[in-house]
């Protein structure tokens, strides 16, 4: 058991993890805390992080983690007209370089009728991130946090930079970067949107990391889809089988499905890498306008499952029911695509960005 509250301090709290001793959640929200708020010396993150990924991180302790670094993010209120307001992201770290595949299908789900705020940032470990594509596609991410709301309005979609709604990640980066190893910060990404969506699709390349984050999911009551490709890739794969944990109203469901199952086309993760920022934008503007192949099944695969996560579905689902779930949706993204929407939305977040450009 974590020490008593008023004995908190980072010797007590290290003592603890270094036993194999679990933090309740007000322990690991003040160390937290202590983190984001600058408190806390390089040394001690760093001994926090590794002693806590040694020991193992809990459902319970990365809620609590995640819960305060939503606490000192900078707000992002977004008005969504009513649709479901959605993130879909990866954790990355799957070392296949493949094209920027959620960002794409943030793009296709906007189009087909819910709200999207993508959160993420610049590559980390793969060659083009998130941020660094979408910079190669036109849109401006030098905007204020207003702005950022403003723009998901106008055009259904936006990006939440975490270097520009986590001002705080700055006190952990000396020990992150000094450590140079996966910490809790590598999964804490996906939730902590300060959009605070009420739909998560979230990829994992690693396999506790998708126990863990529908582990959270659920603690909150989120409605979420958490998947993971056989492979390790941090998407729903169209090479091979699919793990899903499907959390709804506190439960978690989990199934595996291949992409045939849902109405995609199987293809390998060769066919699927990438390149550069240039190169994936070049990607993405291809599979947007409607070109076949390797990239528009994976694309139309991950937005099909983001459209059946945002939809009312029943409470019990069974195999058959969520594969005809996904595969209608999948059908849905393919003619959303085919339609031009999803160009069409592209094109009208670029313009949203650059309100002064002609």
């Amino acid at each position: 058991m974590a020490s008593a509250p008023g004995d908190r301090t980072w010797r007590t709290v290290l003592t603890d993890l270094l036993a194999g001793r679990d933090l309740d959640r007000a322990t690991a929200s003040w160390a937290m805390d202590e983190v984001m708020s600058g408190r806390a010396t390089d040394v001690e993150v760093a001994g926090f992080l590794v002693a806590l990924r040694a020991k193992g991180e809990t459902v319970e302790e990365v809620r609590a983690l995640a819960d305060v670094m939503v606490g000192h993010a900078v707000p992002l209120p977004v008005e969504s007209g009513g649709r479901p307001l959605v993130d879909i992201v990866g954790t990355g770290g799957d070392g296949y370089d493949t094209v920027n595949i959620s960002t794409m299908a943030c793009v296709v789900a906007a189009a087909a009728g819910v709200t999207v705020v993508k959160h993420g940032n610049r590559a980390a470990s793969s060659k083009s991130g998130a941020a660094d594509v979408l910079e190669a596609l036109g849109v401006d991410l030098t905007m204020e946090p207003e702005d950022v709301a403003r723009v998901a309005g106008q055009a259904g979609i936006s990006f939440a930079f975490a270097q520009t709604f986590h001002p705080s990640m700055r006190f952990a980066a000396t020990a992150r970067r000094g450590l140079g190893i996966p910490t809790a910060f590598n999964i804490l990404g996906p939730i902590t949107n300060p959009a605070r969506p009420q739909v998560s699709v979230v990829g994992c390349a690693q396999e506790r990391a998708m126990e863990i984050l529908s582990g959270v999911f659920a603690d909150r009551g989120t409605t979420a889809t958490v998947m993971r490709g056989r492979e390790g890739l941090d998407e729903a794969s169209p090479a091979g089988p699919t793990d899903v944990r499907w959390v709804r109203g506190g439960q978690i469901t989990s199934f595996v499905f291949e992409p045939e199952a849902v109405g995609v086309r199987r293809h390998t993760i060769e066919e699927l890498r990438g390149g550069d920022a240039a190169h994936n934008a070049e990607v993405a503007r291809r599979v947007l306008a409607g070109a076949d192949g390797p990239a528009t099944e994976a694309v139309v695969l991950n937005a099909g499952v983001a459209l059946a996560t945002a939809t009312e579905a029943p409470q019990e689902l069974d195999q058959d029911g969520f594969e005809r779930l996904v595969a209608r949706h999948v059908e849905v993204a393919r003619e959303t695509i085919g339609s031009g929407a999803a160009a069409g939305v592209l094109a009208e977040w670029v313009r949203a960005t650059r309100p002064g450009a002609a």
